[in-house]
């Protein structure tokens, strides 16, 4: 069961997003609040593990609610304002719905703050081989087993799979490695990791996956000839 609150300074909002909450049977709203003041109190005594927060109100808007608390819960934004989108996925929001929103809109959104408490609350990655990813204003779930490789692009990456174009996303190599399960995949290159199962072969410091060849860089190249010993 996902403990929610809402907040929006909009009755005919709130009275619309509880009845959407009314109809998840995973959802237990624990209260609604018309301003963001009382709505941090309380989340500060209480354990609510998702927000469905406006983001245009009076005296404290929603995302400088957000910022204010120490160890935020997960984040639905429901606002009226697409200019905010941007910033709300850098406060790591599951999602933002544009009002007006549909029950079906609504209830994909909580289907993917569902996944990543479930992704929270495992450890090890048997039994939670995938990662969520910010990407194009949206969190998309990628199964380990589909990641062929990772290319460094400046500040962002972007991860080749088996079943979709590249999933470009504002992150480093080195934070997202440190996200992946090392036993799955290494860094070859200043710019690129791959999965170690996607090797097809190896050959003059050029790893093939596919089409591709990617190249091992100098300081990788230890590295990678002891993880290939251990896999063989």
């Amino acid at each position: 069961m996902i403990t929610c609150v809402i907040i929006d300074d909009e009755p005919l909002a709130v009275e619309l997003l509880q009845s959407y909450v009314d109809r998840e049977p995973q959802l237990k709203l624990l209260s609604t609040f018309n301003d963001a003041e009382n709505a941090a109190d309380f989340i500060r005594a209480n354990k609510v593990d998702l927000i469905f927060l406006d983001i245009q109100m009076p005296h404290v808007n929603g995302i400088q609610l957000l910022k204010s608390l120490e160890n935020p819960p997960m984040v639905i934004f429901t606002t009226a304002y697409s200019e905010y989108a941007a910033e709300g996925f850098e406060l790591d929001a599951i999602d933002y719905l544009l009002k007006p929103f549909d029950m079906k809109r609504f209830q994909r959104a909580v289907a993917k703050a569902c996944e990543y408490r479930k992704s929270l609350s495992k450890t090890g990655a048997d039994s939670n081989p995938f990662i969520f990813i910010k990407s194009e204003y949206q969190v998309i779930k990628i199964n380990y087993d589909d990641i062929r490789y990772i290319e460094a692009l400046d500040d962002y990456i972007k991860i080749y799979t088996s079943n979709a174009r590249p999933i470009l996303t504002l992150m480093t190599l080195k934070t997202i490695m440190e996200k992946l399960p090392a036993e799955r995949f290494t860094r070859v290159h200043r710019s690129y990791i791959i999965s170690l199962a996607k090797i097809e072969s190896v050959r003059n410091k050029r790893i093939k996956i596919g089409e591709i060849e990617i190249p091992i860089g100098s300081s990788y190249s230890e590295n990678i000839t002891k993880v290939l010993e251990k896999k063989s």
